[in-house]
């Protein structure tokens, strides 16, 4: 089972890929990641990568795509794979559709998690954490049960990340929309896009994808 998970920062998608990744094998791709993964195992894409980044370019499709050919061939992707922040043109989209063809592959699903703009704002804006242990908070949906104590270590030590503001969060929302506009109309006109709550409790949300990966 291989799908491309979507959502804008702050709609849960990391989260959800890990309980993918825990409850199915699932193995989550992220772009970053796997350049970073490259470079580091200085693998024969991971050289190249470097070479073109040290020269202070961009990382071309033609790259990309070996990048993620490799990465495919490892063989902890054999249960399937979770594309994030992949592809984002219609170019990359059909490339895609190439390289998994060779390797006798397929994509399965697009899952976009959709969420309410102005309640992402909030969610995100309220987040905190303990400095100390990393325990998340929010101000309206999770505070500590001892004020200015962490459940957790006890803590009175919180912080929040400088990011996580409104204005920050909109501009987030708004390069979300341009990166993804051009792929979704590429893989609806193939009926592969399906849409999850994204503003459902973790729970429900990830129910909703075991829905659709089970084709229920």
């Amino acid at each position: 089972m291989n799908i491309i998970l979507l959502g804008p920062p702050g709609a849960g998608k990391g989260t959800q890929a890990q309980r993918l990744q825990a409850d199915r094998g699932m193995i989550q791709l992220s772009t970053g990641d796997m350049l970073r993964a490259a470079i580091k195992a200085e693998t024969p894409v991971g050289l190249k990568v470097k070479s073109v980044l040290d020269a202070g370019e961009l990382v071309s499709d033609d790259i990309m795509l070996d990048l993620v050919g490799e990465r495919l061939d490892q063989p902890d992707t054999a249960q399937g794979v979770i594309f994030d922040g992949y592809p984002r043109t219609r170019p990359q989209a059909e490339s895609l559709d190439g390289l998994l063809a060779e390797r006798g592959r397929q994509l399965d699903h697009v899952i976009e998690m959709d969420v309410n703009e102005e309640a992402l704002v909030e969610r995100i804006v309220g987040r905190f954490s303990c400095g100390t242990c990393g325990a998340g908070y929010h101000d309206k949906f999770k505070l500590p049960k001892v004020e200015h104590q962490c459940d957790v270590c006890g803590a009175d030590d919180f912080k929040r990340r400088p990011d996580d503001n409104a204005e920050t969060v909109r501009t987030r929302m708004a390069e979300y929309r341009a990166k993804t506009a051009p792929i979704l109309p590429y893989y609806e006109a193939k009926g592969m896009v399906s849409r999850v709550d994204g503003m459902a409790s973790m729970d429900e949300v990830y129910s909703q994808l075991a829905a659709i990966l089970d084709g229920n």
